[in-house]
């Protein structure tokens, strides 16, 4: 029961609040009586959806896949995630396909003024180590080229672009040096010829040695300990094959390198 001013004669109504939608009852025998129309009560509305219908939203499997193509993604390159590693790589097949389909004469010449023999090293030290680094031995679809793209790659998103920058540098440079000065100690010392000091000595491969051991540094010990395991196992095949010594010799030095790096690294990986 509830009451109600009528608002003409000022009447007392009394009303009995029936049901749940708000209407009323008039009392019978009360004379003036009228109704007011109820207000109606508003729509309900609807519950938000659930996350995973709304429009757009990947759901269940879709999502799992577009979940592993994006940590696949993480092994390549890009512009803007590793610049370093995608913009050398992008030098490398230019040079590969250059060496592949360009006039055999002029590579030939450019692969010996880029050779980091001791007479380069004597007269244009800095031109031929950087020279050197921007062939592939052996082609596009070598060991060395595939293994660049991926030990870059994960260097460079662990450590930044300047300091993988850096060591390939010093390892492409220290085992160069390395095995390039014996040669012309050797020479000097008459144990070996003149032909010596003009050997054709170019690619990545210091480099990418020292990458690997860098990178080995920062992963987890289990993955190192394969890591180093199988690099080591390769390199010792090629030092008991004794088909290229000099350079078989350099890239367990690289790989020392590489792992000399370990403290600097991990800060500098903790940081990024």
């Amino acid at each position: 029961m509830r009451r109600v001013v009528d608002e003409e004669g000022g009447t007392v109504l009394q009303l009995r609040t029936r049901g749940t939608d708000g209407g009323a009852e008039l009392l019978k025998g009360v004379p003036g009586q009228r109704t007011a129309t109820p207000t109606p009560a508003p729509a309900p509305t609807p519950a938000a959806a659930a996350p995973d219908a709304a429009p757009g939203r990947m759901q269940g499997p879709a999502r799992r896949r577009t979940g592993r193509l994006g940590r696949a993604g993480r092994l390549l390159p890009t512009p803007t995630g590793t610049p370093f590693t995608f913009g050398y790589a992008l030098v490398l097949l230019a040079t590969s396909l250059f060496a592949e389909y360009g006039d055999p004469g002029t590579v030939a010449g450019l692969l010996h003024a880029s050779s980091t023999d001791v007479a380069h090293l004597s007269r244009t030290p800095l031109l031929v180590l950087v020279a050197s680094a921007l062939w592939v031995a052996g082609g596009l679809l070598s060991p060395y080229a595939i293994g660049f793209v991926f030990v870059l790659t994960a260097l460079e998103r662990r450590i930044g672009a300047w300091r993988t920058a850096a060591v390939f540098l010093v390892g492409h440079v220290v085992a160069t040096l390395a095995t390039e000065i014996p040669v012309a100690l050797s020479v000097l010392a008459g144990h070996l010829p003149d032909t010596s000091l003009h050997r054709l000595d170019y690619g990545i491969s210091f480099g990418l040695m020292a990458s690997v051991g860098a990178l080995a540094g920062l992963l987890t010990p289990v993955a190192r300990g394969l890591v180093l395991a199988w690099v080591s196992v390769m390199l010792l095949q090629d030092l008991v094959a004794f088909e290229d010594p000099l350079t078989n010799w350099g890239h367990p030095l690289a790989l020392a390198v590489g792992a000399g790096c370990w403290p600097l690294l991990r800060r500098a990986g903790r940081r990024i």
